[in-house]
C-alpha cells in the first residue's frame, strides 16, 4: 500500500481579505503559518515517511510545504514546484472581494463561477506573465479558468509525476490550493461533474489517500 497526502495551504492574506486570488502570489497570514505547523505536527504523529514533495509555484503553497517538512523533520526531501499545481485562475475576478462580486453580478452567477465544474469566470484582456514562468511557453498563462480547465492542466501531472512514484511504492506529499486539490479529489474519487460543487477543501487539513499497487483507492482519511 502507498499513500498520497493532499494539503491545501494555510490561510493566505487573500483568504483573510475574502478576495479572489488565483495565480496572484500572496503570503500566508500569521494564522496560516500556525495552521501549516499544526498540519505538519498532525502528519508527524502518523509516522508517515515521504519520498517526494510536490507544490505549486505560488508562495502560499511553497511556504506551507516548507513548514510541514520542518515539522516532519523531512526537510531533505526533493521538492517539485509546478505551474500545473497552481490555483485555478479566476480571470478578471482576481483581486476582487467575493462579497462585492455578489452585488455586482448576482449571488447565483458568482456561485456558478466558484463552485461549478465548467463555468468560466470573466476573462482577463491581457494576462500578466511573471518571470517565474518565462521558461515556459506563453500559452500556459490563462486569461481565466473553469475548474474543468484547471483539471485538464493538472491531470497530466498525475500521469507523469504522481502515478509513477506511487506505483513504485513511494509515499507522496502534495501541497497546493483549494481548486486544484478539488480537481485532484474529483479525479481520484471519480466524482461526477454535477457533484463536485459539494466538495470543500479547508485550509491546512491533510487528506490521506491509500492505494494498492495498481493505484486502486483503498481508503480515504482526514486528519
Amino acid at each position: 500500500m502507498v499513500k498520497l497526502v493532499l494539503l491545501r495551504h494555510g490561510e493566505s492574506e487573500a483568504n483573510f481579505a475574502n478576495t479572489y486570488t488565483g495565480w496572484s502570489d500572496v503570503p500566508l497570514t500569521k494564522k496560516g503559518i500556525e495552521q501549516a505547523h499544526a498540519a505538519g505536527q498532525a502528519l508527524a504523529q502518523t509516522g508517515l515517511a515521504f519520498e517526494h514533495v510536490h507544490t505549486s509555484m505560488l508562495k502560499r503553497a511553497i511556504m506551507t510545504a516548507y513548514l510541514v517538512q520542518d515539522e516532519l523533520d523531512q526537510n531533505w526531501l526533493p521538492i517539485t514546484k509546478s505551474w500545473r499545481l497552481n490555483e485555478r485562475h479566476y480571470g478578471a475576478l482576481r483581486g476582487l472581494n467575493k462579497d462585492e462580486t455578489k452585488v455586482l453580478f448576482g449571488a447565483d452567477q458568482v456561485a456558478m463561477w466558484r463552485r461549478s465544474f465548467a463555468q468560466v469566470p470573466p476573462l482577463l484582456t491581457h494576462p500578466s506573465r511573471s518571470r517565474r514562468y518565462h521558461r515556459f511557453p506563453a500559452s500556459i498563462i490563462p486569461r481565466g479558468e473553469s475548474l474543468k480547465m484547471a483539471s485538464e492542466r493538472l491531470v497530466p501531472y498525475w500521469t507523469d509525476e504522481l502515478a509513477p512514484r506511487l506505483k513504485a511504492g513511494d509515499n507522496q506529499l502534495l501541497v497546493a490550493h483549494g481548486s486544484t486539490i478539488r480537481a485532484l479529489v474529483k479525479f481520484v474519487e471519480a466524482i461526477p461533474d454535477d457533484e463536485i460543487d459539494r466538495v470543500e477543501i479547508g485550509n491546512a487539513q491533510p487528506l490521506i489517500y491509500t492505494f494498492d499497487d495498481q493505484l486502486q483507492l483503498i481508503d480515504k482519511a482526514h486528519l
